[in-house]
């Protein structure tokens, strides 16, 4: 089961099912360990730091299903490898990052995190690379190859090395000669054969069957 390919629509909603279970699982952190109002009313510090390490391991768990996701949709298209451990690096390291910002936010709206967005977007950049990625066997060559003018080609030779078309002309050029010889008449040299001719030198004119008429 995890080990199979998946394609494109698979490997989409696989990831919109792992954003939200991460969405969930973030939740579950929050009110398991310090509570919704514990968080907004927290300062950054020892006060949080079992929420933190609470989200960094389920970050972790969601960046190992997102990583087996990823691989089997690679080589389902054969992407790149550096494509798939790059996002499988990032994804760790905005994991991290993530639980650190856990850590240290304050909800003030005063600190920005720019280092962490920028990441996000690189993340988002190479999950649509993969996304994208054609499958395999849908190269473009192989498009070339399928349109390519197959009934234009000559006819190829058979197996015994002589082409169809050339084994039909020698057939007709051998087959001729048996129907000439069989439609011409054989000449012979025997007598009756030839018309008799008259006393006076002019041939005998033929009449029915072999006998002249006189």
């Amino acid at each position: 089961m995890f080990n199979s390919n998946i394609g494109r629509l698979r490997f989409f909603f696989y990831s919109a099912a792992l954003l939200v279970a991460e969405i969930v699982t973030f939740v579950l952190c929050v009110v398991s360990t310090i509570g919704i109002e514990g968080l907004a009313n927290s300062k950054p510090g020892p006060s949080r730091e079992g929420l933190a390490a609470a989200v960094l391991v389920a970050s972790l768990v969601i960046v190992l299903f997102r990583a087996n996701f990823a691989r089997r949709r690679s080589r389902d298209a054969q992407g790149p490898k550096w494509i798939l451990w790059s996002y499988i690096v990032f994804s760790t390291l905005f994991a991290i990052l993530q639980a650190g910002t856990v850590l240290v936010v304050r909800f003030e709206g005063e600190d920005s995190h720019s280092g962490l967005n920028l990441l996000g977007l690189a993340l988002v950049g190479l999950w649509a690379v993969i996304l994208a990625a054609k499958p395999a066997g849908g190269s473009s060559a192989d498009m070339a190859s399928s349109l390519s003018f197959g009934d234009l080609d000559p006819p190829r030779p058979s197996r015994g090395g002589r082409a169809p078309h050339s084994e039909s002309v020698a057939g007709g050029t051998a087959q001729a000669p048996a129907y000439a010889m069989r439609a011409a008449p054989a000449p012979s040299n025997h007598p009756a054969s030839q018309p008799a001719s008259l006393p006076n030198g002019r041939p005998r004119s033929g009449g029915f069957g072999r006998r002249g008429l006189v």
